[in-house]
């Protein structure tokens, strides 16, 4: 099915490239936003996946007139450069974005494009601070971006690294029941930001538990992880931490079920595009993930809001495979929407400061836009996946029948990291 869904999605994003856009108004010019996202095999469902999103946060923005600036009311217009995932390509797409003189850019996918973007973006609002450009990101987890490498042009709406990692480890130091833990993750900068936080924080939390494997293997290029989980078999582990994401942890997870292998797998991804079907019965029980918000949440702690939500996006994107929600950037649209209306103006200074120390509130979220380092503290929720229909688990992934349950509720203050950014400010 898969196939046929990216077609269809495809066809208006591609025409979006060529310089048509979401929501755009006959009569008012709309505010544009350009995403610089890989739109490109191998990389095109997490670009399409984050087009949708910001389609169905945008279209509720323009439901109700659009944004109120003092000329009257504005629409939003979403525009898209493909990266390719690629670092040298989203500095041209950044090129592209910023000759067509649009104020905000969204990207998410890939800490090392957000790396080169935040320098592209510092450099260029110092040399044409007539056309500067703000940078919103919604899912590129380096900590190092609100930390050392923090920049006032830049604002990220996505828990980074440490902070889903501090999540996982408070269900960690609880469970009695795991004293062995196995640290493997796909080779690459996350993975070993995984296993980094992982150690740090478990020695704080849970004196005596035993990292008993260390492990990173290339990412997407084995399709047998018998000998991997025969070396986690041999360590005596019965818990796992993982930073692997897609086909490869549903490999991982699958070859400890089919070895006979009691594990808890503690996961960043877990209910990520494609992996919740995949896992099937493997996961069930066994395989927990942490994000700011999951399907599940509206039976418990928040209220009937919470299913209207996940039902108009559920409306508009019917099938399966674009059962793929983000609450983040939804909140990152509408914080904008509000920090440029307290604005007045879609300048990039005057909406930034607008944006620090913001507060969103809905029926079942709240977060607030800490104004030292520009990082969103939102609550985070650590679930378990289930079959769909038990207890606490109403809604299924993917139209499959599994689902994930509230195992931990994560309060905003809780989530909140101390961090090391040392912002330097534009003079004006």
């Amino acid at each position: 099915m898969w196939p046929a869904v990216r077609k269809r999605l495809l066809a208006p994003l591609m025409l979006m490239m060529a310089g048509s856009a979401f929501g755009a108004s006959e009569h008012a010019a709309p505010i544009r936003i350009g995403m610089i996202e890989s739109m490109s095999v191998p990389f095109t469902y997490t670009g399409v996946s984050a087009a949708r999103n910001l389609e169905f946060a945008l279209a509720l923005v323009n439901a109700r007139g659009g944004v109120k600036l003092p000329d009257g009311m504005h629409k939003l217009a979403l525009s898209i450069f493909d990266d390719k995932q690629n670092v040298s390509e989203s500095l041209a797409q950044f090129k592209q974005l910023t000759n067509q003189r649009i104020p905000f850019m969204v990207q998410g996918n890939s800490s090392a494009v957000a790396l080169a973007l935040v320098n592209a973006v510092n450099r260029h609002n110092e040399y044409v601070p007539e056309n500067r450009v703000l940078f919103l990101n919604y899912s590129a987890i380096d900590p190092a971006l609100t930390n050392e490498k923090c920049n006032y042009w830049y604002f990220r709406f996505d828990a980074h690294a440490d902070m889903r990692m501090h999540a996982l480890t408070e269900v960690i130091r609880d469970d009695i029941q795991v004293k062995r833990i196995y640290l493997i993750s796909q080779d690459h900068s996350l993975g070993r930001q995984v296993a980094k936080a992982a150690r740090k924080q478990l020695a704080v939390k849970r004196k005596g538990i035993d990292i008993v494997g260390d492990e990173f293997y290339p990412s997407g290029k084995i399709t047998n992880f018998a000998p991997y989980i025969e070396k986690i078999r041999a360590s005596g582990a019965d818990a796992v931490i993982t930073g692997s994401s897609g086909s490869d942890l549903a490999l991982l997870v699958k070859g400890a079920e089919n070895a006979g292998l009691n594990l808890k797998f503690y996961t960043f991804f877990a209910n990520g595009l494609g992996v919740p079907a995949a896992l099937g019965t493997a996961g069930i029980g066994r395989v927990r993930t942490v994000a700011e918000w999951h399907p599940n949440v509206g039976g418990s702690i928040a209220n009937r809001s919470s299913d209207l939500f996940y039902a108009a996006f559920r409306k508009r994107y019917p099938e399966p495979g674009e059962d793929y929600i983000h609450l983040r950037m939804h909140v990152m649209i509408e914080m904008l929407v509000a920090a440029i209306e307290k604005a007045g103006t879609v300048e990039a200074a005057a909406v930034a400061k607008a944006l620090e120390n913001a507060n969103f509130q809905n029926g079942f979220h709240h977060a607030t836009m800490r104004a030292a380092d520009h990082q969103l503290i939102q609550p985070l929720y650590v679930s378990v996946m289930q079959r769909s229909g038990t207890d606490g688990v109403r809604f299924g992934n993917e139209g499959s029948d599994f689902g994930f349950k509230t195992e931990r509720y994560i309060a905003e203050s809780a989530t909140a990291l101390p961090s090391t950014c040392r912002m330097a400010r534009p003079a004006k």
